[in-house]
């Protein structure tokens, strides 16, 4: 291969921060809180009014999250907090009953993607998340409101399917997606 052909390939690859993934920890929280705020920002710019209001995530609830290990941030080369969300291994009750469709899987133990949100400045931090979690538990649902156009593509970009409607416990619809192995 020439130069002009090293050059070329060098150039054509796509580059990818590197994102490391690990638990959260108390005396992050501050810095979570300022990564869902960012997420807000992103979801209102792109149409999304709705989602994510009334100090929703509020920090008692990602507090809970870090108490009981659910919470986990993304770092990049640096060390700086870029990303953030809840992978939760178990059932979710609110994935009990879906409606309008049915789960791709209903019969494996699985983990749940909630709140997740990155920095307005970052980039990966979705792909990394989501791959992370798939290489812990293959069975993974999320959900994500109507109007978040964003984090539907993203799913269905990273492999997983859109399966119906279920609802929150104060009633809210969210649309059901599902990526599982095999």
């Amino acid at each position: 291969m020439g130069v002009w052909g090293k050059l070329f390939t060098f150039v054509s690859q796509k580059y990818e921060p590197m994102i490391t993934i690990r638990k959260t920890k108390p005396e992050e929280l501050a810095a979570v809180m300022e990564v869902f705020e960012e997420g807000k920002r992103i979801m209102r710019k792109a149409g999304n009014m709705k989602q994510w209001t009334g100090g929703y995530p509020s920090a008692e609830l990602v507090m809970r999250d870090i108490r009981n290990g659910n919470s986990y941030v993304c770092l990049d080369d640096g060390g700086t907090i870029i990303g953030t969300f809840a992978f939760i291994p178990g059932n979710d009750p609110t994935y009990a009953r879906i409606y309008e469709g049915s789960w791709l899987d209903n019969t494996r133990p699985y983990a749940t993607i909630h709140r997740l949100a990155g920095t307005e400045a970052s980039r990966g931090v979705a792909a990394a998340c989501l791959d992370w979690c798939f290489r812990q538990v293959p069975n993974l649902r999320a959900d994500t409101h109507r109007d978040n156009l964003i984090l539907q593509h993203i799913l269905t970009k990273h492999g997983f399917r859109y399966c119906g409607i279920i609802y929150l416990l104060n009633g809210d619809e969210r649309l059901a997606y599902q990526k599982i192995s095999g």
